[in-house]
């Protein structure tokens, strides 16, 4: 792990929370701002739009460091369903009971919680996460905006499949019982080769910052997160063939106005987005809305697991700070252990 750690998102709210949440005032616009006067209408109208930096060849300048950590989760929570946005006051709560849900030193083992069955294993402790503490700057309830309900589209019946081998999966291992065959069954981030979240990027436990570079014919976009970064070219060159197949897929970039559109296609059949598989496809959108703010919007696109493709925002902020090295496996001793583990319990009679 880096020295910086920067983090994630959680799934879904509980009822305490959501009850906390609809007591508070219900905002009369989207983002809960309102123009109070006929005279802040005007200035509003007559505010000249924000222009972005260039660079000496002409481009907005996206360069810099950028912190996309949130709480706020890729999907609404089902029972904020219909709610966009939250109230100012419904955010404070939120943040104030999420940030409490999430905190890994309140788990008790015997309980369970958030994610962790009871009698599992709780990883780490709340000194190694930095999900952030707050939701997205627009209030919204979740990452996603299409579709319109915040949820992700429904599953396809290889999706459906797909996902259900993934849960039993994803239990064995939060119950201490992952299977350890070898090194290979180990999941990638695991074994320090790809970060679930490098393409789309997404909110993780920690580590959630990206630096982009920027040269006249290619785009550089390193992710913090296992030190993971793709080099888009910018002259309209097509894509691979389709035999060529790498872990953050094949990128090609092109200039909408101020806005970075990134087409990614070929990635491995071995890299896994939420089930996802070879037809993944997906087309990222970088735009600077502030001197401090940075746009990230994505559209995924699997007609093998999803009946319908689906986009999700996520406002990233300028950081002052700079990215380090991520020593993944330095002084790591967790996979040779997690192999010997599991031989001693092949051993154990009435297993």
């Amino acid at each position: 792990m880096s020295r910086r750690v920067l983090t994630a998102t959680a799934p879904v709210a509980l009822i305490p929370v959501v009850l906390l949440l609809m007591s508070a005032p219900e905002a009369a616009g989207g983002q809960g701002a309102q123009v109070s006067s006929s005279a802040d209408a005007k200035s509003k109208a007559t505010t000249k739009p924000w222009i972005p930096p260039r660079t000496p060849w002409g481009h907005p300048d996206l360069q810099g460091v950028w912190d996309y950590r949130t709480i706020t989760p890729l999907e609404r929570p089902s029972a904020l369903s219909g709610k966009e946005f939250l109230t100012d006051d419904e955010a404070a709560v939120f943040e104030r009971e999420e940030n409490r849900r999430q905190n890994r030193d309140l788990i008790d083992p015997a309980k369970g919680g958030l994610q962790y069955p009871p009698g599992g294993v709780v990883p780490y402790n709340e000194f190694w996460y930095d999900r952030g503490k707050s939701v997205v700057g627009t209030r919204r309830t979740s990452l996603i905006v299409d579709p319109p309900d915040g949820r992700l589209p429904p599953l396809t019946p290889e999706g459906k499949k797909r996902a259900d081998a993934g849960a039993v999966e994803e239990r064995e291992t939060q119950l201490g019982r992952p299977r350890a065959d070898s090194y290979e069954d180990r999941p990638l981030s695991e074994r320090c080769i790809l970060s679930a979240g490098t393409v789309p990027i997404l909110p993780g436990p920690y580590n959630n910052n990206i630096e982009i570079i920027q040269t006249s014919g290619y785009v550089a976009i390193l992710n913090e997160m296992i030190h993971e970064h793709r080099i888009v070219p910018l002259d309209a060159r097509p894509h691979v063939s389709q035999n060529i197949r790498q872990w953050v897929g094949d990128s090609r970039g092109h200039w909408e106005g101020d806005t970075l559109v990134v087409d990614t296609t070929n990635f491995s059949p071995k890299v896994d987005f939420r089930g996802a598989g070879p037809r993944l496809h997906v087309v990222e959108r970088f735009r600077r809305l502030a001197a401090d703010t940075l746009q990230y919007e994505f559209t995924v696109d699997d007609p093998t697991i999803w009946t319908t493709p689906w986009t999700a925002v996520i406002p990233m902020q300028k950081s002052s700070e700079l990215i380090y090295e991520y020593a993944c496996h330095e002084g790591n001793f967790a996979l040779k252990n997690i192999l010997a583990g599991a031989r001693a319990l092949e051993k154990r009679p009435n297993r």
